[in-house]
Formats: structure tokens, C-alpha cells, sequence
């Protein structure tokens, strides 16, 4: 059978079967990860739900067995094949009688793996983990795997999403995940309304008929008809002239666009996506930006956090960088720890954008393979003199991860400690010590 891919947990203590098994899934079109005890493996699953689960059935501490058992009560539904030597199949047979979708016995042939993960996936009806609609961003930050999940979500349905978030965040690219996740078979078309000048920006969405002002030579087919059966993303929005955003309400009630010039509309079968860095409930207030366009517009609302909300994510983004520089020039780099260390510590008004700037400007400049603490300062310039210390900057990082445990375990502190791999003893002291309580998470 060929393989329609997944999101495949695999579990066992033996590093070696887990290394063989990955490589073969991996090459069938599977995504994979593998961990070495039940324990974890429930952790992996709180943070992200995989499509199968498989597991050896003899482990320490968790057997495969009291897996199954608190993956049948934590995640119902959630398949799971079992591998087992010769000698347990009867144990294996009342794993299947307890839930498990199938067993397997070691060694596992290839042919037999394949044929059970596909049967198992396409029995229990799991979707298909196709990634490639979010390629583009690179995380693993539970902040943003949170908001891919929504993003992914509302794909789906037609309505208008408005994307709020400052300056370098990666708005953009998460519109264009949202189209290409979409049932959506038309073009994503961008505009950024804040850098065409009011006259030009008209004629831009809506297009104009020849003759409609001087200079308009031959007709010109707008951007909103361009993008019927696709997605329109108009950033900065919250830039848009008043009486332009009349029109544009206009348009989104009609689901018709006129053009400049023009005694006909033309319907449109366009989903409009939205971005904007600025506040729009003062912008209302001020009466710079029409409240009934608001209403329109935010359907649907997802918040793109800072960069120094998902520092974890900062390692990643710069090597991320740094691979895709050494595609282009052939000579790798990379930062020394205390560069990084710097890096992570930052502030970084401009977020991503500023950071990969950061990045591509120190890999040119360096006349070795290996960045400096000192090469990072001088790019940094006067901010590295404002850095916190790093105690205090991992004080912060640590405070935010205890905060996206207890909201993860919504209270229960002793899956948070579990999450956290902490026993629940120094978990309460951690707890304490940055003045949180179980409490407040609680559902």
C-alpha cells in the first residue's frame, strides 16, 4: 500500500529499533517522532496529538500496557499498535481486546509496518498530517503551535480573518499558510495598503475602466477580481483611507466589485484575509477606521505573539537562517553559545524580520566559521549595552514556560511536573518561586 502520511508517535527503550523504525517510516512519506518511555510519550502527546501511536509492549517503568490504558483515557480515539517479541503474543492479544488497533511481532518486517500504519490510520479515520501548508514558519513554541492549530482550523471555513501583531512577526506568512490550507484553488494576491498612495490603491483592489481618469490608457482588472476563487490579503489595513474603506465595505457586502470608471459590477467569489499592527478598537474610537468595516473584517481574530514571547523559538529561526544563507553562498556558519546566549536575551522591536537581518548580516561579516560574542554586540549596537543579564533573562523564559505548563494541564500540577520532567516537589518550589497558583489555571 502507498503511504498517505501522518503524525507518527513511536515509543521504545531500545534506541536502535527506534532508529530503524523512524528511517523506514520517514522514507514512506511519514512524519515521526520517536521517545524512549511511556512517560514521555504521554508528554508529547499533550503537547501535540499524533495520528498514531506505536509502542513497544516491555518497557520500563511504563509498559506498553499502561500506555495504552492512559492514552484510551486521555485521547480517545487515538489509535495505537503494539509490538511485541514471540513470547508476549498473548499479552499482545489482550492489548487488541483493550483497545490497541493491531500488534506486531519483532522483528518487524518492513512490508508488515507499512500495511498496519495505513490500516490503522485510515480505520480510525485520522487526517492526513500534511505540513507543507505551514512550511514556512518555523517553530515549536506551544504559543504558536496553539495558533497554527486555530489558523488550521478556520482554513476551513470562508469567513474573513483579521491578523493582529506587530511589525516582523510573520503575518504574512501566516495568511499564506491559511490559503494554502484551504479548499481554496485561486491565487493568494497581497497588498500592503499602507505603501500605494490613496488614488493608486483604489484602482489597485478595485481596477478601473479605460478612459476613467488621465492616464488610464486601457482597462486594468483590479486585485479583488484577480483573486476570485483565491484570497485576498490586505496588510495594514488599519492604513487604509476612510473613504476608501467605504468602498471596500462596500464590496465585502455585496460580495461585488465596481471598477473605477465602470456603470457595472462584477461579482467576486474572493476570501478576504487581513492584517494590521495598529490598535483598531482605538482606531474606532478616534474614528480613523469605520467600525461596520471592523465587524466585516474581524469574523475571526488570530494574534500573532512577539518574538520575545516564543524566545525558544530563536535557536530555530537562527539556524533556520543560517542553512538557508549556506544554500545560497556554500559556506556554512554558525554562532558560538555565548552569541547565542546573546541573541536569546535580546529585545527585538522588529521580531523576526529583525532577527534574521541580524543573522544575515553577521554570517557576511564573519571571517570565520563561528560568530562572536563580540560580532553580535557590534550588530546589536547600542541595544546590547540595554540587554538584561541572562539569569534575569532566563528568569523570564522560565516563568512563561511554567505559565504554558498549568495552562496546558489547565491546573493540575502533577502533569505539569510530568511535562516538565520535574518531580512535583520542585515543581510546587518552582511554582512559588515565581509567585504562581494552580489555582488560576484550573478549567
Amino acid at each position: 500500500m502507498a503511504a498517505t502520511g501522518g503524525d507518527i508517535l513511536l515509543v521504545d527503550d531500545d534506541p536502535g529499533l527506534l532508529r530503524l523504525l523512524s528511517i523506514r517510516l520517514n522514507a514512506a512519506g511519514y512524519e515521526v517522532r520517536a521517545v524512549q518511555s511511556g512517560e514521555v510519550a504521554l508528554e508529547a502527546v499533550e503537547t501535540n496529538r499524533p495520528d498514531l501511536v506505536i509502542t513497544d509492549l516491555r518497557m520500563d517503568r511504563m509498559d506498553g500496557m499502561q500506555l495504552l490504558d492512559e492514552l484510551n483515557r486521555r485521547c480517545t480515539g487515538l489509535p495505537v499498535l503494539i509490538l511485541t517479541a514471540h513470547g508476549t503474543i498473548p499479552e499482545a492479544v489482550s492489548a487488541t481486546q483493550e483497545g490497541a488497533v493491531a500488534f506486531l511481532t519483532k522483528p518487524v518486517d518492513k512490508t508488515s509496518l507499512l500495511d498496519h500504519v495505513q490500516r490503522a490510520l485510515q480505520l480510525s479515520g485520522s487526517r492526513k498530517s500534511d505540513r507543507s501548508w505551514r512550511e514556512a514558519i518555523v517553530s515549536r513554541s506551544a504559543s504558536m503551535d496553539e495558533l497554527l492549530n486555530q489558523a488550521r482550523r478556520l482554513a476551513k471555513t470562508e469567513s474573513s480573518v483579521l491578523i493582529s501583531g506587530a511589525s516582523g512577526t510573520g503575518k504574512e506568512l501566516l495568511a499564506r499558510a491559511i490559503h494554502r490550507a484551504s479548499e481554496r484553488t485561486g491565487e493568494f494576491v497581497a497588498v500592503n495598503c499602507a505603501a500605494i498612495p490613496e488614488a493608486l490603491l483604489e484602482s489597485e483592489l478595485f481596477g478601473h475602466a479605460k478612459g476613467a481618469f488621465t492616464g488610464a490608457l486601457r482597462e486594468r482588472t483590479g486585485l479583488f477580481e484577480h483573486a476570485s476563487g483565491g484570497t485576498l490579503f490586505l496588510d495594514e489595513i488599519g492604513d487604509m483611507p476612510l473613504s476608501l474603506q467605504a468602498k471596500l465595505l462596500r464590496v465585502l457586502q455585496e460580495r461585488r466589485v465596481r471598477p473605477v470608471g465602470s456603470n457595472s459590477a462584477l461579482p467576486i467569489d474572493t476570501r478576504v484575509l487581513s492584517a494590521t499592527n495598529h490598535d483598531l478598537d482605538t482606531a474606532m474610537r478616534d474614528g480613523s477606521f469605520r467600525e461596520d468595516l471592523y465587524y466585516r473584517l474581524n469574523v475571526l481574530e488570530l494574534q500573532m505573539p512577539t518574538l520575545t514571547e516564543r524566545r525558544e523559538d530563536i535557536p530555530l529561526l537562527v539556524t533556520h537562517k543560517l542553512e538557508e544563507l549556506a544554500r545560497d553562498s556554500g559556506s556554512a556558519k554558525r554562532f558560538s553559545p555565548g552569541a547565542m546566549e546573546l541573541l536569546i536575551s535580546a529585545e527585538w522591536p522588529g521580531n523576526v524580520r529583525q532577527l534574521f537581518n541580524l543573522v544575515e548580516k553577521t554570517a557576511a561579516l564573519a571571517s570565520s566559521p563561528v560568530i562572536s560574542v563580540r560580532q553580535v554586540k557590534r550588530a546589536l549596537g547600542d541595544q546590547s549595552a540595554a540587554l538584561r543579564p541572562f539569569a534575569e533573562a532566563r528568569e523570564e523564559f522560565t516563568r512563561s514556560y511554567l505559565i504554558e505548563l498549568m495552562r496546558l494541564s489547565q491546573g493540575n500540577v502533577s502533569k505539569a511536573a510530568r511535562m516538565a520532567k520535574r518531580n512535583r516537589t520542585d515543581f510546587y518550589r518552582l511554582l512559588s518561586k515565581h509567585r504562581l497558583d494552580a489555582a488560576d489555571f484550573k478549567a
